[in-house]
């Protein structure tokens, strides 16, 4: 494997892009309407939603895997 820190950087967004529907079906977060906008502080908390569904998809995964 390569050390090239941008062939990392592109694992990782590959990495995430595949878990993202898995991510998003356990944060569980509602679509906003089309005239809907939210606030610096909605953004922020869906922000946060969104890490945490991500570390807990990533690790389902990889529980999945080493089975």
């Amino acid at each position: 494997m390569s050390t090239d820190p941008m062939d990392q950087q592109r694992r990782n967004i590959s990495e995430f892009m595949q878990l993202l529907p898995l991510t998003l079906a356990i944060a569980g977060l509602p679509d906003a309407a089309a005239t809907q906008h939210f606030n610096e502080g909605q953004m922020e908390a869906r922000a946060v939603t969104l890490r945490n569904a991500y570390k807990h998809a990533r690790a389902l995964i990889k529980e999945i895997a080493a089975r």
